[in-house]
């Protein structure tokens, strides 16, 4: 989904900047797996079989990462009112991977973004968002499962054609996830960094997130979220919203998404629809292929 930022309002007018976090984030990922396959066998972090850990339907994300060297998409369709007369179109979606034991690494990305405001519409891509999250602790009887993580927005929309602000954004994040009888929580707490317009400096601002989920019936289970932003600044201010969505997982490693958002609060989405899924692609540690045929029955 989205980020709240986008969401809310349409991005303001700024000077473009060039991205540099992309290339790092590459080399990273290209020197990390050697190192992280030694990690992985020196601590049994293989899962015995794929299964998915979606973070879609919801704005919250859920504490737990990606399983240990697994690379994971999820990709959707969204649609926003903001107010009367104004609508924004996106698709995009979150590339992620268990780099080590607790730690995965996140791209979130809008490959087509469309606003249309007054009768004008503006199209292109939407910005990128790259960071780390890091579990440090799993659940347990009465502690939930605690994780941290931090994302940085490479501005790569179009600040001329209203698509972006221009702006490098940062976004720090505590999540926390639980089992309570038969409903999944995951809580997040997240304060944004945002850059500036016409200034130096960033605008600060808090969001809070509650999410549950709990199955119908077999694969089938139901979402809703409550969550709202504090105030950005004069003309930003702050909104409450709640999502309502349904999930279907058609195989442990595929999940596909529905529902829809609206806003309690002035401030927020109006209305929101999505669909979307979850797939995991495949493990690219090949101590897990060892690992998964010794668990297999002979």
């Amino acid at each position: 989904m989205p980020d709240a930022q986008a969401i809310t309002s349409f991005a303001r007018r700024g000077p473009t900047r060039r991205p540099r976090i992309l290339p790092l984030f590459i080399v990273w990922l290209t020197i990390a797996p050697a190192s992280a396959q030694w990690m992985g066998k020196q601590t049994d972090c293989y899962a015995d079989s794929i299964v998915a850990n979606p973070n879609r339907p919801t704005v919250a994300n859920p504490a737990d990462i990606t399983q240990y060297g697994l690379l994971e998409l999820e990709y959707g369709w969204d649609r926003v009112w903001p107010q009367a007369g104004t609508h924004q179109t996106s698709s995009g979606g979150l590339l992620k991977f268990g780099l080590f034991c607790e730690i995965e690494l996140r791209w979130t990305t809008t490959s087509f973004l469309s606003q249309t405001s007054g009768g004008v519409t503006h199209t292109g891509i939407g910005d990128n968002w790259l960071g780390p999250q890091i579990r440090i602790h799993k659940q347990t009887g009465l502690v939930p499962t605690l994780s941290f993580g931090y994302a940085a927005k490479i501005p790569s929309a179009s600040a001329s054609e209203g698509l972006g602000t221009g702006r490098t954004d940062h976004g720090l994040t505590f999540l926390a996830s639980k089992d309570i009888y038969h409903i999944h929580f995951d809580f997040n707490a997240t304060q944004y960094w945002i850059g500036r317009q016409n200034a130096r400096g960033f605008d600060r601002n808090d969001q809070l997130n509650l999410a549950f989920a709990f199955p119908i019936r077999g694969p089938l289970q139901f979402t809703g979220e409550f969550y709202g932003d504090t105030e950005l600044n004069q003309s930003t201010p702050g909104f409450a919203s709640s999502l309502w969505a349904l999930a279907y997982a058609i195989r442990p490693r595929l999940v596909i998404d529905g529902g829809f958002e609206g806003g309690l609060t002035s401030g927020g989405p109006h209305r929101h629809a999505f669909v979307g899924f979850t797939y995991s692609i495949a493990n690219l540690y090949p101590g897990w292929r060892h690992r998964h045929n010794r668990t297999q029955p002979q």
